[in-house]
This record gives structure tokens, C-alpha cells and sequence, in this order.
């Protein structure tokens, strides 16, 4: 019986210890998880700061005596404030003095463009900016607590009257979640408070000192679930060098130029050498192996480097004690009625105030008025008689003031030292009244009107503190770029036909191709199997592989021809089909499926040839023609999958080429994307016409014009190109330019006369501010011409062709008119010449 109650209490006593011990874990993990995201990790909504940042700002106020102060001495004031050691505080500090609005730092701050960290605490100064202590402080707006060592006190919040944790942005890694909130522009922040105050929609999209461009499509209004893509600006300095401009938001230079450095080690891109010249601008030089095109390579490093990022917003903050996810619109709107609570907080502190002071003033202008302060005079009567003849005395203008009078009034008007009285005192109260009546009209008119003064606060902060804080990061949609189709030709391949091998690693057999390990390969044997694979060492396709190259997805023009034979029935049939999408490892039958099916002839052909072949039949056969010519371009192209045209019965000895093949297919129709600066065949943007060999004529805004292939992975500059057409060098060009030496519109007419592909030649005058209005290629070209504004608007006609010859290209051309800040150029029909406006039929 001992035994069993014994057994009883240790299991008990193991259970409450195995308890206990889990109790504590699980109270210490919640408690520590709070502390990280109420304390350090995560921003609060009502200031957008973190404690430390909070903590610093309250410590910089209160050495504020408008000079700059050494950061160390800074941190050290910040220590009485914040538990967590100076390196935390140090590190909070340099990146809130990296983002130029609340701090106005001396010394060397580091660069985030180069990721080179600040000076010593020691050397570099800092003090709060004029817009920190616009909108962050203010004592009797401030809801304060004990610091932790409750020496002192500091702000729960700061009373901020700005979204400011939308213009600095916010990162931090809590205890199972995290929050990042993408920096926006401080002058769009303002207008959208004041289109939200308004009543009006609004939209809010990232921007970065660091600059660039980024594609907002997928923002998601910075929430959950989204996705913004930045780009570093690359410009074409010349056909062998590119220059990076600007650099990605949270990369540096040193950290681009690695990966541009890993992606040429890897393959991926091709260059000579790439150089960071970053001083005051960013400036990454890119020189360019020989033959690889620019436009290529500036996408197969948005596409391989970090020149292109994706960044995942996640905008967390804390609303009530508890972090909570939502939107960059929610977190402006409940930012601009905080601010707009601060302000109306701030008018009836001042009303107060004011009707505190206009209190006491009237009482000290009816005190000496009225001649009441006499009843200090009487020196036989007690203290308490004095004051409560004084109160009496005021009992004829208690009516007229604007609450009781209290006994402290009258202690603090005895208190005054009292002299011989004038007129002019008098008179000197009551204009004080006046002005103080003046001043509560005012801040009684704001109360009613508060959404108004609110607005006001807001054009007043662009007005302040907008100059030099416009938009870095331009807002573009991006082309989506295929890393396989800009990837540099990396590996060989090789391939052993007769085994039914392909890879990298053959290189005892022969050469196939150059490709990239991005590549597929796409495969033909002669069973009649076709096969698409990745790039790898080494791959079993099939014996006898009669055809292998890159497969191109989607390629609706590579055409293969095929002769092959059933082996069930011995009938040979034709075929003709393209191979736009597949499933890569599977095995596809282009036969009827039998076991002795075997291909005669194949060929494939980029651009739907179509050849003549001589088929030899058996010579045993009881057929009476051993030999017959078949013609593929009889044949329809269709789907792999279909058996195809029989052709012959007989057995066939062999099938031999008697005339090559030309094109069956019409000319390849191309589109330019005016949105991305793409030629493209998805009918996406101007149709340019259907090309075969024909070239391309660009013509830009800066008076060049350029002729360039058909090549698809070409890039344009939409904001430069004027025009871009199909290139016939029989078509006339009219170009009215602006000669801005002469400040004169000169007009020229004149023929392509140069053949070199992809050169810039400039067809106006050379010249600083010189640039082209307008041009076109119509045969007839009539000019419209618009000068003025409003009702003095006057519109012109000009007939190009009756006022110029044609001329050389590289001729100046003839005055037009002189020049004119309000002139609009349109062409116009020649039916439409003839209704209305002045028709010019000379120059002058």
C-alpha cells in the first residue's frame, strides 16, 4: 500500500514539473515574441517609428539648441532612453541620417549607393532638420511614460503630422512575422493626404533615393501578396561600352558589379571588363566582348544580374498594441486623420490659451481701469478683506467675461507691481484685447473649418520643405525578358547519332551546336520519334538521330518536311509540320505508330521551305515508274500529329534532293511595341508591315535616324523615336527641326542615302538645343501649324512639297518660321488642307 502511494505522488509531482517546465516555455516564448515586435522590429502607426528611433529623436529635442551635436554624444544621451547599447543605436541612427528627412547630418554619413559605412560616431555631427521639428514635436501634444529606468520620462508616441513611415520606409524581422514598407515620395505623400481630405481617390507608388525604375503593376498597395521589380537605369554609351546609371534599391555597386561579374564567370553574359567610376553620379562601365550586341547584353543583365531585383512588400504596423497588416493607402488615410486629430488638438490648446490670456487682460484692464487695484490701499484692513473687496468690486463686469473669476486671478493681479496709471496703458490693453479677440475669431474659424486648415498644413509642407524632393524612381511597366532568349551561347554540344546520344560531355563525338544550359534541344530519329530535352552532359534520345537543334517554343515559321514509311501497311506517306509546344522528356510518334515504321527523308526549315525530291522505288517492285519527283509544296502544313499524304505503295529504295526549297510561308508581319520599344509578331502596338529581307527605319527626336534589321531582341528608346517604319530608300523624308541658334523651324525634304546597318547619322544641324518637330514620309506632306493660346490662337497650312526641293541628307534646308514657345505641328491630309485656316504658298 506504502509502495503504491508512493508511485502515486512521484507521478504526480513529475506531471506538475513536466507542466510547469511547458508553462514557462510557452509564457517566455509569448513574452519575448511581444517584446520583439511591440519594442523593436515593428513600426507603430500612429509616428511610424520604432522605440530607438523614437528614442533618438526625443533625445536629439532635447539637446536641440540649433547647432549640430556630435553622434556620439547623441548616442550616449539616447542610452538614458533605449536599454539595448550603442552599436543599436549608432546603427538606427546613420540609417535614419541616410534617408534626408528628419535628420540634417555633417560629416560622412556613408553612401548607400556604395554601401560605404559612416564615419566614427566621433567625427560626424548631426541635428534635427527643420521639417523634424515641423511635424514631430510638441510637449502638449505628447502622451508620455516612464523610462526604463524610471528616471525619466519619454513620449509613448511622437504627435508626427506626417506619414512619415511611408516616406522612410520600414524593415524588421519580429518573432514569426516581419514588416517592409517601401519608401514613397514625401511631395506625393502630401497631395495624396490632401486628395484623401478632399474626398478624392488617390494612388501611392515606391520611390527611392537611389533612383532607378520600377514597375509597380503587381504593388498590391504595398500589402501582403504584392511585388514591385526595380531596375537599374543602362544606358548605350557607344556600340562597345554600356552605362549603369543607377543602381537598385537595397543593392550597391560593389554588390552589382560581383553579380555582373559571376553571370560573365558562369557564362551567362559575355563582356570584356566592367569598371565602377562611381563618384558624385553612379557610373558602371560595361565594355562589351567583340559581336555581342548591346541591346542583348543590357537584357541579359536586367535578366542574370542585380540589376534588376524583385521586392515583396509587407506593410505590418502597430494599431493598438498589436501588429496588424495592411494597406499604403489604409496607412496614409489613418495617418492624415492622426494629423488632422493633432492639429485640432493643437487649435483648442491655443484657443485655451488665448482665452486664458484675454481672461487676465480684461481683468487687469478693468483693474487699473475701473481703479479697482485703490483697494490695496487700504492698509488697516486684513488681507482676506482686501481680496474680497476686490472681488466685489468686479461684480458690475463678471457678466462680461468669459468665466468666473477665481481667487488665483485675483492673487496674480495684486501681484503686479502697481505705478501711476496713463491713459495709454489703458488704451495699450485694449488693443492687446482686440488683437487677442482677433486671434480666437481665427482659431475658432480653423476649428470649423479644420479639414480645410488641414489641407493647408499640407500645401504648406510642399511649399516649406518640397524643393529638391521631387520623384528619383520612374514609374515604367517592364517588358518581360526570357533568361533563354538573351542568354550568351555558354557549352557545346555534341552528339553521337548513330548510338542516339547527345550532351556536353561528348566530346569525342561530333559537334552539334553551341547553346546555353537554359537551352532545349529538340531531336528526330529515324523510328519517326521526335524528343525535346534540357542540356546536360549526356542524353539518350534514340538510335540513329537524324536532326537535332535548339527548339525555339512557340517558333510557328521553322517548317519540317518528312517522307516515312508504315511499317504495318509498306505505304510511304508526306508530311509537313511545325513544333510550337511540347512536353519536355516525352516521347512523340510522328508515324502511324508501327513497330517497323522508319523515316525516309527529313529536313527542317527555318522560314517553311518547301523542296523538290527524287524518290528511287525498289527495283523489284511490280511498280512501272521505278522513279518519280515529289514536290513538298503541294503539302498544307499541319500538326505533327497528322499521318500525312501517301505518296507511294511500292517499297522505296532511297529519296534524294533534286531542287532546294523555297519559302512557303508569306512574309513575317512585325509589330513595334511603342510601350516597351520592341519589334514583335504578337500584334502588340504599330503594325510595320511583313518583312523578308527588308530593313527598318528609325527616325529620332535628336535629328538622327538610324536603318536596323528585323532582329527581335532590339530595344528602343520609345520617348526618342519620332517615327519607325518599314525602310524604302525611294521614300522622300520631310523633317521640320528646330534650328535653335537662329531660333528659327527650318524644313528640309531628302532620301535615305546611307546602307550601314545599326549607325546613327544626324540629318539637321549640329547645334546645342537643336531637335525635330515633326516628321513624315507622305508624298503630299501638308503642315498644320497652331501658334498662340486661347482666343489669340492662329493656325497656318503649309504645302511642304510647293516650298522645298528634295535635298541631300546632309543639307540644312530652308526656313520655315521663326520660332515660338506656343507653336503646334500637325500633318495633315491634303482633303483636310482645303477646309479652313491660312494656306501659305511660300516660305515668307
Amino acid at each position: 500500500m506504502a509502495k503504491e502511494v508512493k508511485k502515486e505522488v512521484k507521478r504526480e509531482l513529475d506531471l506538475s514539473i513536466n507542466t510547469g517546465v511547458q508553462g514557462q516555455y510557452k509564457n517566455w516564448f509569448l513574452d519575448y515574441a511581444s517584446y520583439v515586435i511591440l519594442e523593436r522590429a515593428v513600426p507603430a502607426i500612429e509616428d511610424g517609428l520604432k522605440p530607438v528611433q523614437r528614442r533618438i529623436l526625443h533625445a536629439m529635442k532635447e539637446m536641440d539648441d540649433g547647432r549640430y551635436n556630435k553622434v556620439a554624444n547623441i548616442i550616449g544621451q539616447s542610452m538614458q532612453y533605449h536599454p539595448h547599447g550603442d552599436m543599436s543605436i549608432g546603427d538606427a541612427l546613420v540609417n535614419m541620417g541616410q534617408k534626408d528627412l528628419l535628420i540634417d547630418c555633417q560629416g560622412n554619413w556613408g553612401d548607400v549607393r556604395t554601401g560605404d559605412p559612416a564615419a566614427a560616431s566621433r567625427y560626424i555631427e548631426a541635428r534635427l532638420s527643420k521639417l523634424a521639428l515641423e511635424i514631430a514635436f510638441n510637449p502638449k501634444t505628447t502622451h508620455w511614460q516612464l523610462s526604463y529606468d524610471g528616471r525619466k520620462n519619454e513620449p509613448i508616441t511622437l504627435p508626427m503630422k506626417f506619414p512619415l513611415v511611408l516616406a522612410q520606409g520600414a524593415d524588421g524581422i519580429a518573432v514569426g512575422l516581419s514588416t517592409k514598407i517601401l519608401p514613397h515620395n514625401f511631395i506625393e505623400l502630401c497631395d495624396a493626404s490632401i486628395k484623401y481630405l478632399k474626398g478624392r481617390k488617390f494612388e501611392l507608388y515606391p520611390d527611392f533615393l537611389t533612383g532607378g525604375m520600377v514597375d509597380v503593376s503587381h504593388y498590391n498597395k504595398g500589402k501582403r501578396g504584392g511585388k514591385v521589380k526595380v531596375r537599374a537605369i543602362i544606358e548605350e554609351q557607344d556600340k562597345k561600352t554600356l552605362v549603369i546609371k543607377s543602381v537598385p534599391y537595397g543593392v550597391t555597386t560593389s554588390s552589382l558589379v560581383d553579380s555582373i561579374v559571376k553571370a560573365n564567370d558562369n557564362g551567362k553574359i559575355k563582356i570584356k571588363k566592367v569598371t565602377d567610376g562611381t563618384a558624385q553620379e553612379v557610373a558602371i562601365y560595361v565594355e562589351l566582348a567583340a559581336g555581342i550586341s548591346p541591346d542583348i547584353t543590357i537584357d541579359a543583365l536586367y535578366a542574370f544580374t542585380d540589376c534588376e531585383i524583385s521586392i515583396s512588400p509587407n506593410a505590418c504596423v502597430i494599431v493598438e498594441n498589436k501588429p496588424r497588416f495592411i494597406t499604403v493607402n489604409e496607412l496614409l488615410e489613418t495617418s492624415t486623420e492622426n494629423t488632422k486629430g493633432l492639429l485640432k488638438r493643437e487649435l483648442e490648446i491655443k484657443l485655451a490659451e488665448l482665452e486664458e490670456k484675454w481672461h487676465y487682460t480684461s481683468l487687469e484692464k478693468i483693474f487699473f481701469e475701473e481703479k479697482i487695484y485703490k483697494e490695496l490701499e487700504q492698509k488697516h484692513k486684513s488681507w482676506e478683506v482686501v481680496i474680497d473687496a476686490i472681488d466685489k468690486a468686479f461684480d458690475p463686469f463678471k457678466k462680461k467675461l468669459k468665466r468666473p473669476i477665481e481667487r488665483e486671478d485675483l492673487l496674480k493681479l495684486t501681484e503686479k507691481p502697481v505705478r501711476r496709471i496713463y491713459r495709454l496703458d489703458i488704451n495699450d490693453l485694449i488693443e492687446q484685447i482686440k488683437t487677442i479677440d482677433e486671434e480666437i475669431n481665427q482659431v475658432q474659424f480653423n476649428l470649423d473649418h479644420l479639414t480645410d486648415f488641414s489641407i493647408a498644413y499640407f500645401e504648406n509642407l510642399i511649399k516649406k520643405f518640397g524643393k529638391g524632393r521631387e520623384r528619383k524612381t520612374e514609374i515604367k511597366v517592364f517588358d518581360s525578358i526570357e533568361a533563354k532568349h538573351v542568354v550568351i551561347a555558354n557549352t557545346k554540344l555534341y552528339i553521337n547519332a548513330a548510338e542516339g546520344f547527345i550532351g556536353t560531355s561528348l566530346k569525342k563525338n561530333d559537334f552539334l551546336c553551341e547553346c546555353s544550359d537554359l537551352d532545349d534541344i529538340i531531336c528526330f530519329t529515324k523510328a519517326g520519334v521526335m524528343k525535346v530535352v534540357r542540356v546536360a552532359d549526356k542524353v539518350f534520345i534514340g538510335k540513329d538521330i537524324l536532326h537535332a537543334a535548339v527548339f525555339q517554343k512557340g517558333d510557328e515559321r521553322t517548317t519540317y518536311n518528312m517522307i516515312y514509311v508504315d511499317g504495318q501497311s509498306g505505304v510511304s506517306y508526306a508530311k509537313r509540320f511545325n513544333v510550337t509546344g511540347i512536353t519536355r522528356d516525352k516521347d512523340y510518334d510522328l508515324t502511324k505508330g508501327s513497330d517497323k515504321s522508319k523515316v525516309h527523308y527529313f529536313t527542317a526549315n527555318p522560314n517553311g521551305e518547301a523542296e523538290v525530291v527524287r524518290i528511287l522505288l525498289s527495283p523489284n517492285c511490280s511498280a512501272k515508274k521505278k522513279e518519280l519527283d515529289f514536290d513538298f509544296s503541294t503539302l498544307e502544313i499541319k500538326g505533327r500529329g497528322s499521318n500525312g499524304n501517301q505518296i507511294v505503295k511500292y517499297p522505296v529504295r532511297s529519296i534524294k534532293l533534286k531542287e532546294k526549297g523555297k519559302s512557303t510561308l508569306e512574309g513575317r508581319k512585325l509589330w513595334f511595341d511603342d510601350k516597351f520599344g520592341r519589334l514583335n509578331t504578337e500584334e502588340k502596338g504599330q503594325l510595320l508591315g511583313t518583312f523578308d529581307d527588308e530593313n527598318i527605319l528609325v527616325i529620332y527626336n535628336d535629328g538622327n535616324y538610324e536603318i536596323v534589321d528585323t532582329e527581335l531582341n532590339q530595344r528602343f528608346d520609345v520617348e526618342k523615336v519620332l517615327m519607325i517604319e518599314k525602310f524604302d530608300p525611294e521614300k522622300i523624308i520631310t523633317a521640320v527641326y528646330l534650328d535653335n541658334d537662329k531660333k528659327q523651324f527650318n524644313v528640309k525634304r531628302f532620301k535615305i542615302e546611307t546602307s550601314t546597318l545599326k549607325s546613327r547619322f544626324s540629318f539637321i544641324k549640329d547645334g546645342e538645343g537643336n531637335y525635330v518637330e515633326a516628321v513624315t514620309m507622305d508624298e503630299e506632306p501638308v503642315l498644320q501649324v497652331q501658334i498662340g493660346r486661347g482666343s489669340a490662337v492662329r493656325a497656318t497650312k503649309f504645302r511642304i512639297a510647293n516650298l522645298v526641293e528634295v535635298m541631300g541628307w546632309k543639307a540644312v534646308g530652308a526656313k520655315l518660321m521663326d520660332f515660338s514657345k506656343s507653336v503646334a505641328m500637325e500633318w495633315i491630309s491634303p482633303k483636310k488642307s482645303t477646309q479652313g485656316g491660312d494656306d501659305q504658298p511660300s516660305l515668307f
